[in-house]
């Protein structure tokens, strides 16, 4: 059977970390940003874990 090919669209957003949970950078942060409150970009800009309900879809996603 042929290795499984890592989804390379996903492998440019999610990274592993050391202990096999998956990280993810927040979404609205490229654009439209006046009207957004400085705290909340703030916190947009800080990675943060893939959610329980979507980690095993993800985690198919990146095999190795």
């Amino acid at each position: 059977m042929p290795k499984m090919k890592t989804h390379r669209g996903a492998a440019k957003r999610f990274k592993k970390t050391k202990s096999g949970k998956i990280r993810r950078f927040h979404a609205f942060h490229a654009h439209i940003l006046e009207k957004k409150s400085p705290k909340r970009k703030r916190k947009l800009r800080k990675p943060t874990l893939v959610s329980k309900s979507d980690l095993k879809r993800v985690k198919l996603l990146l095999p190795y």
